[in-house]
């Protein structure tokens, strides 16, 4: 809330300074940036006759370090915010973020974890989340806590999102969450048992309900009423996640790390006005089928590819996630669905390279498909719509998530 001069004014120059060069001499001299250090300090001096080893010295000295690298770094994050004509990426990649929580484990038991928390400054974050029971988060909760959050915030209706081993297996939106919740456990109510579910809306009593027939492991929610905590009260272990103001923006990156580097990216939060697309084929989509294939390519960027989602306008009703062939996510999506799925519609995340996935489509019952268009045998392609008198859309923008 204050003017550029004046946040210029208060970067500190003369502390950042001393505790630089007192780190430097750490063999002489103990430096303190953090209070937590006070007490075990105290304590060792008082047995060693007000002596503190190199070896603590040593520690400090690192910590100095640190802590003024998440000051210059917090600096460098502000000033490049506020540049008029920034650069996509930095030159230098810096990032900072203390640690919140150390975890039971990563992905495996044999994997150490942590979870690292970044200043928020209005943008979301699970880390600011109320959480009113349950054991406490793992990795993988977390992980697929932040993919079942992303997806349910893709709705301006009440909307549910079923989140399991960090791919959906049931989304819809209703009327509030009982009624997007059960919809969307009909897309897959085997894989959703274990599963993390997050709501873009209040869960009241009548969701929790409904959710304490199966078992759960996470349940992310921007509120949850008295009568919801009192069911969930029963069921101890599942985790209760409650974070207001879920209208915040995504801070900064996707960074996922490979040997020898990063890759970044911006976070995918392209939107694709569905409505205003005109079909290639000889057919349009029904009012329905719009409806269908807006709700499909919503979800479609939040399932890894190669991704097929069958959909219906407020529920998903069978996914293909993953798979080597898009022909073959055509037939895993139909596979695991339990949903009668003629009538249905299919969003794709990537083009169709060949008919034989249209075919298949066909084969399913499948009215109208919503792809992105792209390949050198396009025109097969839509002929093949048309041979099944099948409306499709192209949005020229893929969606792929790996």
């Amino acid at each position: 809330g204050v003017t550029l001069e004046q946040a210029i004014e208060n970067i500190d120059i003369g502390g950042p300074t001393m505790l630089r060069s007192a780190a430097k001499n750490h063999k002489d001299v103990v430096v303190v940036v953090d209070p937590a250090d006070y007490e075990p300090i105290l304590n060792e001096m008082k047995g060693n006759k007000g002596e503190v080893s190199y070896k603590t010295c040593y520690r400090l000295a690192r910590k100095v370090f640190e802590h003024t690298c998440n000051y210059d770094t917090l600096i460098a994050e502000y000033l490049r915010d506020k540049e008029e004509d920034k650069e996509d990426f930095p030159q230098t990649l810096t990032m900072t973020a203390r640690l919140g929580a150390t975890l039971r484990y990563g992905e495996n038991p044999f994997q150490k974890a942590a979870f690292y928390v970044e200043k928020s400054d209005g943008y979301l974050s699970l880390a600011e989340a109320k959480q009113h029971q349950g054991k406490e988060m793992s990795f993988n909760n977390y992980y697929d806590g932040h993919s079942a959050l992303v997806l349910a915030l893709e709705f301006d209706r009440s909307a549910c999102a079923i989140i399991k081993h960090n791919n959906p297996c049931g989304v819809a939106v209703g009327s509030g969450a009982a009624d997007a919740y059960v919809k969307a456990l009909k897309t897959d109510p085997i894989s959703a048992f274990g599963g993390v579910l997050a709501f873009n809306c209040e869960v009241d009593g009548a969701a929790a309900e409904e959710m304490a027939k199966l078992f759960i492991e996470v349940v992310i929610a921007p509120k949850f009423t008295d009568e919801a905590l009192s069911v969930f009260g029963e069921k101890k272990n599942v985790r209760l996640l409650e974070l207001p103001g879920m209208d915040k923006p995504l801070k900064g990156f996707d960074v996922k790390r490979i040997a020898g580097g990063f890759l970044i990216q911006n976070w995918d939060t392209m939107r694709v006005d569905v409505r205003s697309l005109k079909a290639v084929t000889k057919r349009q989509p029904t009012a329905d089928e719009l409806d269908g294939l807006e709700f499909g390519w919503r979800v479609c960027k939040h399932v890894k590819s190669n991704a097929i989602v069958y959909a219906y306008k407020d529920m998903t009703a069978g996914i293909g996630v993953g798979q080597t062939s898009r022909v073959f996510a055509a037939r895993t999506g139909a596979q695991n669905a339990v949903l009668e799925l003629k009538g249905s519609v299919v969003a794709s995340d990537g083009f169709f390279p060949f008919r034989d996935g249209l075919d298949e489509l066909h084969e399913q019952g499948v009215t109208a498909v919503i792809q992105p268009g792209g390949s050198v045998k396009d025109d097969e392609v839509i002929a093949a719509c048309d041979e099944h008198d099948m409306a499709m859309l192209l949005t020229g923008a893929r969606h792929f998530k790996h």
